[in-house]
């Protein structure tokens, strides 16, 4: 009787321990899944850049020296991200609304993009620490400048915004009372408003005052529509070793007023014809 019950004690210890070796292995295999994206991409030469190219001054096609670049200041924040790791930048231009799922995929390593880190997409990504804060403003044809000022105004008319941004819901939350078009591309909501298909234009300052200064038929109101939490650089899940690195990174380069320097010439370069 005794024998049968040490036996069994013996059997129910060692299976105890066999789940604590299994919890033990995964958090072994975790940690070196944190620690292995940052080792990846230095042993592949190279990171991988996810970015929609047509927000100036963030980041814009631009022809320099007869060849088509992509430039803003935050491919200068990439560019910095890529040398302080020690590898080469990739870029990949893609759709806003694109940049999520290819960082989720592994298809991109990061995004630099003007994205702001709201509660939905941590849900599916990791963010770095904020490293600018935008204002929201609207743009309007120059013709409609006195009768388009505020949010009320645009009552029964037409308002844009890019897909799956925050302009997108202010557009929900302060022109409710308007026709909401939501495009993919800045560039084609540009046109749109300029070719009187919409009746205003939801943009970030920097992104707003780009525009404006490039279109002299357009015009951009005093009015605030509030200020977006601060822009991130996303990674995916697990990543938190080159996360660190990022992080580091943008310390630097807000502490020493490198970012401020790279807006002011990334809006200078975006306004030369």
């Amino acid at each position: 009787m005794y024998k049968k019950i040490i036996i069994s004690i013996l059997i129910v210890s060692m299976m105890v321990a066999m789940v604590g070796c299994n919890k033990t292995a995964k958090k072994a295999d975790s940690n070196s899944i944190d620690a292995g994206k940052l080792d990846e991409i230095k042993e592949r030469g190279k990171i991988v850049l996810g970015t929609a190219a047509d927000y100036p001054p963030y980041e814009f096609h631009k022809l320099i020296n007869g060849k088509d670049e992509i430039v803003g200041f935050d491919i200068d924040i990439a560019k910095e991200i890529a040398a302080d790791i020690g590898v080469e930048l990739e870029i990949v231009d893609m759709k806003f609304e694109g940049l999520l799922p290819a960082l989720v995929t592994d298809d991109i390593d990061f995004i630099v993009a003007g994205m702001v880190a709201d509660e939905k997409r941590k849900k599916s990504v990791d963010f770095s620490v904020p490293y600018y804060q935008g204002k929201q403003r609207i743009i309007v044809r120059n013709e409609d400048k006195d009768k388009l000022k505020e949010p009320e105004d645009f009552n029964g008319l037409k308002v844009g915004a890019q897909k799956s941004t925050i302009q997108e819901e202010i557009a929900a939350e302060k022109f409710s009372n308007a026709e909401y078009v939501g495009l993919s591309k800045i560039t084609d909501l540009v046109l749109e408003l300029k070719n009187k298909k919409i009746d205003g234009l939801i943009l970030v300052e920097p992104v707003a005052i780009a525009y404006v200064a490039q279109n002299k038929d357009l015009y951009m109101p005093e009015v605030m529509l509030g200020q977006e939490d601060g822009v991130s650089v996303a990674v995916n899940k697990d990543s938190q070793d080159l996360l660190k690195s990022i992080n580091e990174t943008l310390d630097r380069l807000i502490n020493n007023g490198s970012i401020d320097k790279f807006i002011q010439d990334a809006s200078a370069l975006a306004d030369e014809n």
